[in-house]
Order: structure tokens, then C-alpha cells, then sequence
């Protein structure tokens, strides 16, 4: 432990040494990775890109707005695709469920899952906010590099966080790591110093975490989706009470009994796996060509390639054998029926079927039109998925960090294919520049869903130049998405 908090009455501790070194990261640190900064770029283009699919779904929109209907906020967050202009408390709600609404942004995977991008709600909500202020106070505004810098300590903070302290196995939600993380960045772009950072990130985590009931059978839900736009938001909330002057707790995570670690966290220590600086955000995987939870992504490429060879032979096929790694058996492995989108693109045989049926996967693949098609449970049916535990192995290694799986088909009448193996899906980084240029792509692709094509270019043009990108004022480059 380490620091003081301030002295409010008889708080006069020591600061638990978590709350301390990621406060003084969040507000000191310098990166000097331009890779990191050239990854970012591309995390906020995808970012706002899913944003703008996601529009398209009216369970995703119902969300967005004012709390009161009409109530706007002058010099608020704008809500990118829309005319929202909110306080950036509920800014980062809706821009936080619009990024995540799809399950089709970036993912981490380590003892924790997570989408360090889910940050970008609160980030993109509270710079806007702060910058379009700053202007109207003839002030100079904040540049899409201080964005840039805030989304890699983000996913810093978050991603070393999840390499080690497993919140899955305790069954809590990888969203208290988007709470604690967007906190301590959002803060510091609030003006905060070493106080006010340390003080809002206490308080982030005496709010405890969100069940991971949401995300599993029986109970798997559309509360997925806006769960990381709920806690961006929390954090703009804490961040804006602690500049008002808002007490911390010295030990809220090691007070024995009352603590995080001993009443949600089996009594182990919270403790960062390596330095904090840019690693998460330089070895982030992008989901790139189509939206799958993470662990599955290979096990698409694989049916994706085994398309053209079984789609006449569907009715033939007597077993299909997924072999994979644990994390994915514990997360995605789902039979019997699936209830809703939700439930759907987090099992890894209906993803798979999808794959071998259609030789592609989206959005809508996922909804109850395209469900009904009897060919898929009958697919799903007739799969047997097993563990190889050189793949789980390889997991978990941080030189390797791959997600494979295999995917082979025996007909009826014993023959079969070839094992299709998959280590590293296109959004990895051993895949980087393969998969860059199809982020501009897909970026491109989904502002054409929501904006004129003129427009479009003139957005994906200036997203493409890393220099005039971090140049360009927050408040100009967000107004470029306003309808």
C-alpha cells in the first residue's frame, strides 16, 4: 500500500497500491509506441464503425436518447449517428452500447474476457464533452491524440488486469475491468490529479461487479450488450463526483472482511500481471469480417472453408467433430434450444452451422427469421466438441496467445473430410497487416449504413492519416458523425 487519499475526517490511510499505480499510469505514463498509437487509430475507426451498424437494430436503439425524452444538454456528448446531444454521463451509455451492441468490436482474452474498446464510450463521451467546452471558454480544445492516448491506457488498464485476476471464475462480469478502467482514464480527462483519479477508481470498485448470470443459460440476455455501456457510464459518473471533492476509501480493496478481494474475490490479491503501458493495445485482436464471440472466430474460418465442400451434402453428414480449447467448452459450448440473438452468437455450434450452412455469418444471422431454419439445430445436433489441450495450453501463453479450433465433418457413408485447424484468427496480431486494410474496409462499409458516400470519404480519408488524425480537434472529428 501506498499514498493518502486525501483526509476526510478519520480516513487517514494508506492507499491500497493497486489504486495507486494505476492512477499514477492514468495520469503520468508517457507511450511512446507509435504502433500502439496506430493500433488506436484503428480501434476508434472500428469503434465508431460497429456504432453505426448497430443503428440498424431497433433493440439496440430503444436504448439511445435522454433519460427524459427531450432533454438536451448545451455543448453535451453527441451521440455519433444521431441528433442526441446528451451530458456525457448518459452520452457514455449510449455510445458505449451502441460500440458493443454487436458483439462485433475488439476482444482480450487472458483468465478474464473482455473488449478493452467498450472503453470508448465513456472516452469519445466525456472528450467531446470536455472539448466542445473548452471551446465555448476560448480554450483550446482536446485532439484526437489525447483519445488516442486515453483508448491505449484504457486498454492497458483493463487487459493486464485480466491476464491474471480471473472475475469469470468467481462469477462476476469482465465489466467491472470496463468500470475500473474507463474511471481512471475518463477522470483524468476530466482534469483530475493523483486525488481525484485515485479516489473515483475506490469507488469503482466498492460498487462490486455485475453477475455473469446474463451471459449464460438459462438466463442469457440482451443485457450483454448494453452491460459495457453501463459501466463506462458509471465511470463518467464517479469521475465527475470526484471532482467535486467526492471521499475515496484508502483500503476498499484490502480491508479484511469488508474489502473487494475478501468478500468478492475469495480472499486473493487483485495485482497487475506485467508494467502498465502499451501491450494490451498492440497485441489487441480485431474482429474483423464477422461478428462471433472471440473464442469461435476460428472455428468460423474453419466451417467458412469447408462451405463449398459440404453444402450440397448437408443431409449426408452424419457427426461433425469441434475440437477446441477450455475457455471456449466453458463459454460457448451450448446445446438445446437458443432463445434469442443473444444466446446465439455466443454458442459455438450454432456459429458453426451458420458457417458450414451459408459460407458466411453477420448480424442478422443471429436473429429469430433466420433461427427458424430447421437445417441448423439439425447441424447443431449432430456435433461433438472435445478439448485439445495443446490448444488450451497455447491459450494461455502471452508469446503465442492463439484461439484455435478444428473443425472436421464424417458423412454417413465413412468418409470425411480433411481437419480444418485454425491457430490465429485474421484480427490477431500475427495476422496484423492482412487484417489492417480490411479494417478500413469494414469501417467504410458500415458509415455507408448510416451517411452519404460523400461523406464517407471525407470521414475514412482523414481516419486514414495517422498524423491529421491526432491533429484533428475531438469536437471536429466527432460533429463529422453528427445527422
Amino acid at each position: 500500500m501506498s499514498s493518502i487519499i486525501g483526509d476526510h475526517g478519520n480516513m487517514v490511510e494508506k492507499a491500497d497500491r493497486l489504486l495507486v499505480d494505476i492512477a499514477q499510469y492514468s495520469l503520468s505514463h508517457e507511450i511512446k509506441s507509435k504502433e500502439a498509437y496506430r493500433i488506436a487509430r484503428h480501434v476508434v475507426m472500428d469503434s465508431l464503425g460497429t456504432a453505426m451498424l448497430a443503428l440498424r437494430f431497433p433493440e439496440c436503439t430503444k436504448h439511445l436518447g435522454p433519460i427524459v425524452p427531450g432533454v438536451s444538454v448545451t455543448n453535451g456528448t453527441r451521440v455519433p449517428g444521431t441528433q442526441f446531444e446528451l451530458d456525457p454521463v448518459h452520452g457514455a451509455f449510449n455510445i458505449g452500447t451502441m460500440i458493443r451492441w454487436l458483439d462485433f468490436n475488439d476482444t482480450w482474452l487472458a483468465a478474464e474476457w473482455g473488449h478493452p474498446s467498450d472503453n470508448l464510450g465513456g472516452i469519445l463521451a466525456v472528450a467531446d464533452y470536455v472539448s466542445r467546452n473548452r471551446v465555448a471558454e476560448g480554450k483550446v480544445p482536446l485532439k484526437m491524440r489525447d483519445v488516442l492516448t486515453a483508448a491505449i491506457k484504457a486498454h492497458e488498464i483493463q487487459g493486464v488486469l485480466a491476464m491474471e485476476n480471473s472475475l469469470n471464475r468467481v462469477g462476476l462480469d469482465h465489466v467491472l475491468f470496463v468500470k475500473v478502467a474507463s474511471t481512471a482514464v475518463v477522470t483524468a480527462l476530466l482534469g483530475g490529479g493523483p486525488e481525484e483519479v485515485t479516489n473515483a477508481l475506490s469507488n469503482a470498485w466498492l460498487d462490486g461487479g455485475s453477475l455473469r448470470t446474463y451471459r449464460h443459460a438459462p438466463n442469457t440476455g440482451s443485457r450483454k450488450s448494453w452491460a459495457a455501456g453501463d459501466a463506462t457510464s458509471r465511470a463518467v459518473r464517479l469521475g465527475l463526483m470526484a471532482m467535486k471533492g467526492e471521499m475515496g476509501y484508502a483500503t476498499g480493496l484490502s480491508a479484511k472482511l469488508w474489502g473487494f478481494q475478501d468478500v468478492l474475490f475469495n480472499g486473493q490479491e487483485l495485482k497487475l500481471a506485467r508494467p502498465l503501458d502499451c501491450y494490451v493495445m498492440e497485441n489487441v485482436l480485431f474482429k474483423i469480417t464477422f461478428p462471433a464471440e472471440f473464442h469461435a472466430q476460428t472455428a468460423v474460418e474453419c466451417a467458412f472453408e469447408l462451405h463449398e465442400l459440404v453444402k450440397d451434402r448437408i443431409d449426408d453428414i452424419g457427426q461433425i467433430t469441434l475440437t477446441t480449447h477450455e475457455s471456449a467448452i466453458r463459454i460457448i459450448d451450448k446445446k438445446g434450444a437458443l432463445h434469442n440473438p443473444a444466446d446465439r452468437d455466443h454458442c459455438l455450434q450454432y456459429m458453426v452451422a451458420i458457417g458450414l450452412l451459408f459460407g458466411d455469418l453477420t448480424a442478422e444471422h443471429y436473429e429469430d427469421e433466420v433461427a427458424k431454419n430447421p437445417r441448423i439445430d439439425a447441424l447443431r445436433n449432430k456435433m461433438v466438441v472435445v478439448e485439445d489441450e495443446r490448444f488450451s495450453r497455447d491459450y494461455l501463453d502471452p508469446e503465442k496467445r492463439s484461439i484455435a479450433n478444428a473443425v472436421q465433418i464424417h458423412f454417413k457413408d465413412g468418409t470425411e473430410t480433411a481437419k480444418i485447424e485454425c491457430e490465429f484468427p485474421i484480427g490477431h496480431r500475427r495476422r496484423r497487416e492482412e487484417g489492417i486494410p480490411k479494417i478500413a474496409e469494414k469501417f467504410q462499409s458500415s458509415l455507408l449504413t448510416r451517411f452519404p458516400r460523400k461523406k464517407v470519404e471525407q470521414i475514412v480519408e482523414l481516419s486514414l492519416d495517422q498524423q491529421r488524425f491526432e491533429e484533428t480537434s475531438v469536437q471536429d472529428y466527432m460533429g463529422l458523425f453528427v445527422i
